[in-house]
């Protein structure tokens, strides 16, 4: 996993050491690039093709640090005043904090934008390219991430019902993490059935991811969560444990889970999967005491 993590970093890195023309613009990407984070969208991606029995190439890595480039980016912008308002993120200051906002919105800008032009330069089939970039896009933008996170700026401050959180978060957070699902189906060239049935695990695991982070928004201090904690219930938000008590929550978050590790095994007994990598990455989404 550390190896993958480097080589990742290093896509990441090496497309910005191309990138001259504003050393403050790639200071700024950089700095939330390097802040850390799990990686968690980019190793199921990868951990999920070589399940599948592909050999991981430079290309791969390119795929899994185009969306981590997207999700550092939504990250940059969701700190912002205008939006969650933070001072911390993963353990150190927020990109607007240790640069200005008129920075930190461009870094994000160019961390949504770039990841389709190094998809574009990755050494994969034309058609391949293609699927991944309007996965991406429709992960991403109105269709996925970035509406999802306009409802949730309307829905602050108000009780929603279950369903309008639901459909909030399998947008805002539910179709990126589906993305890594989806495309190493792409690449693994499996037929319409599973890539389907990848869809439903990654919508699964966003579900448990958005349940997982709204349980330790209440439970986790900062050293735990490296931000700032119970901001939504600052903002008024509705959460999973504020419409059903953390009880539930934990509940629906081991099902969500429960139910992924059954399309693992379908796709074993159907496909020769190796499960064994990506079992370990579900498990570890859950929360223990």
């Amino acid at each position: 996993m550390v190896d993958k993590i480097k080589s990742i970093d290093q896509a990441m890195r090496s497309y910005y050491q191309e990138a001259l023309i504003s050393s403050d613009l790639v200071e700024s990407i950089l700095y939330s690039i390097e802040a850390g984070g799990k990686r968690i969208r980019p190793l199921i991606f990868l951990d999920l093709l070589e399940g599948f029995g592909v050999s991981l190439t430079r290309a791969h890595f390119q795929v899994a640090a185009a969306l981590e480039m997207i999700h550092t980016g939504s990250l940059i912008h969701d700190d912002l005043p205008a939006m969650d308002d933070d001072d911390y993120r993963r353990g150190r200051l927020t990109n607007h904090k240790k640069f200005d906002e008129a920075t930190a919105i461009l870094a994000g800008d160019s961390l949504f934008l770039d990841p389709f032009g190094l998809l574009a330069k990755a050494e994969l089939k034309a058609e391949v390219a293609l699927a991944l970039v309007r996965e991406l896009s429709e992960a991403s933008g109105s269709h996925g991430m970035v509406a999802g996170q306009m409802l949730d700026i309307k829905g602050e401050e108000k009780r929603l019902p279950l369903e309008e959180l639901q459909k909030i978060h399998a947008h805002k957070t539910g179709k990126l993490l589906a993305y890594p699902f989806v495309a190493a189906g792409i690449l693994a060239e499996v037929d319409a059935h599973n890539l389907d049935l990848l869809r439903q695990a990654g919508e699964l695991v966003g579900l448990a991811f958005q349940v997982r982070d709204d349980i330790l928004d209440v439970t986790a201090d900062f050293d735990e969560l490296g931000k700032t904690p119970k901001k939504d219930l600052l903002s008024e938000k509705s959460t999973y444990p504020s419409l059903l008590g953390l009880d539930a929550s934990r509940a629906i978050l081991n099902q969500s889970l429960d139910d992924v590790l059954v399309i693992f095994k379908e796709l074993e007994a159907k496909q020769g999967f190796n499960k064994d990598e990506i079992t370990k990455i579900i498990e570890r989404l859950r929360l223990h005491g």
